[in-house]
C-alpha cells in the first residue's frame, strides 16, 4: 500500500503565515527600537531626577508612576472627557480650516492676479503665532470654546491654503484648455479637473495643520475652560500631581500621532501616482 502526504499539508499552509509574521517583524523592529531608546533615556532622566535633592520633588516625572497613573485615569475614565472636549475643538477649527482654506486655496491658485495680489498679505498673517491673536479671540467671541476654536482655525487655514493652492499650480494647463473644447462649465472642471487633481496636496496640508493645531491646542486651553488636556495638565500641575501631568502628555502624545497616521494614510489614499 502506498503511504499518504497528508502530513505535508500542514507545514505548507503554514507558509504564508509566516511570510505575514516575519513581514510584520521587518515593519515593527525600527519603530520597536525607537520608543525602546526613547523610554530608556526617560528612565535614566527620571532616576537622575530622583538622585537629585533639589529635583527629587519632580520624580514622579519618571516611567512607572507615570505609566501608573495612565492606568488609574484610564480605569476610572477620568481621561475620557478632556480627550473628548480636545477633539471636539480641533475637530471644529479643523472643518472651519478647511472650509475657509480649500476654497480660497483654489481661487489664489487658479486666478493669477489674486495670488499676486494676496502672497504678501497671506505670508505676513501666516508668520504670526495663533497665540498671538489670544486677545482679539477673548473679547470677539463670547465663550472660551469659540476662542479656543477661532485659535484652531488661525492655525489650521494657513497650511491648508498654500498646500491646496500649490496643488492648484502644479495642474497641467492642458488639462483646462481640453476641458475648455470640450465645453467644461468651470464647475464642471472643478469637479472632474481642480479637485481630483489637488486631493493629495489638500490632505498634505490638512496634515501640516493638524500638527500645527494639536500643539496650538494645549496652550491655547489654558483659557477659562474647565475641560480638555491643556485644562487637565493645568489642574495637574497646581494640585503638584506630577505622575497625572505626565500621564496626560504621554496621552496628548499618543492621540496626536495617531491622527498623524489618519492623515498619512489619507494622503496615500488620496495619492494617484502611488502605484
Amino acid at each position: 500500500m502506498s503511504t499518504s502526504n497528508s502530513q505535508s499539508i500542514p507545514v505548507t499552509n503554514m507558509m504564508p503565515n509566516m511570510g505575514w509574521f516575519l513581514g510584520l517583524f521587518k515593519s515593527l523592529q525600527y519603530p520597536a527600537l525607537g520608543i525602546t531608546c526613547l523610554l530608556a533615556l526617560w528612565w535614566v532622566g527620571g532616576y537622575m531626577i530622583e538622585a537629585d535633592p533639589d529635583l527629587s520633588a519632580f520624580s514622579a516625572f519618571a516611567p512607572a508612576p507615570t505609566f501608573s497613573a495612565l492606568v488609574d485615569m484610564v480605569s476610572s475614565g477620568e481621561v475620557w472627557a478632556p480627550i473628548g472636549s480636545s477633539l471636539y475643538r480641533i475637530l471644529a477649527g479643523l472643518v472651519w480650516g478647511i472650509a475657509i482654506g480649500v476654497p480660497v486655496g483654489v481661487t489664489v491658485g487658479y486666478f493669477g492676479v489674486a495670488l499676486k495680489v494676496t502672497n504678501v498679505p497671506f505670508q505676513f498673517l501666516r508668520m504670526i503665532s495663533p497665540l498671538a491673536w489670544m486677545p482679539v479671540a477673548v473679547l470677539a467671541f463670547d465663550s472660551w470654546d469659540s476662542a479656543i476654536i477661532f485659535l484652531i482655525v488661525m492655525a489650521t487655514v494657513w497650511p491648508i491654503i498654500f498646500s491646496t493652492a500649490h496643488g492648484v499650480r502644479r495642474i497641467d494647463p492642458n488639462w483646462f484648455k481640453v476641458a475648455r473644447n470640450l465645453g467644461a462649465s468651470g464647475f464642471q472642471m472643478l469637479r472632474r479637473i481642480i479637485l481630483p487633481a489637488i486631493m493629495t496636496d489638500v490632505m498634505a496640508g490638512i496634515r501640516l495643520a493638524v500638527g500645527v493645531a494639536w500643539v496650538v491646542l494645549v496652550p491655547a486651553e489654558y483659557l477659562g475652560v474647565t475641560s480638555g488636556l491643556g485644562y487637565a495638565i493645568n489642574d495637574a500641575r497646581d494640585t503638584l500631581a506630577y505622575d497625572y501631568l505626565a500621564a496626560v502628555v504621554l496621552v496628548i502624545g499618543i492621540i496626536g500621532y495617531g491622527l498623524d497616521t489618519v492623515c498619512s494614510v489619507l494622503i496615500k489614499r488620496f495619492n494617484w501616482h502611488v502605484e
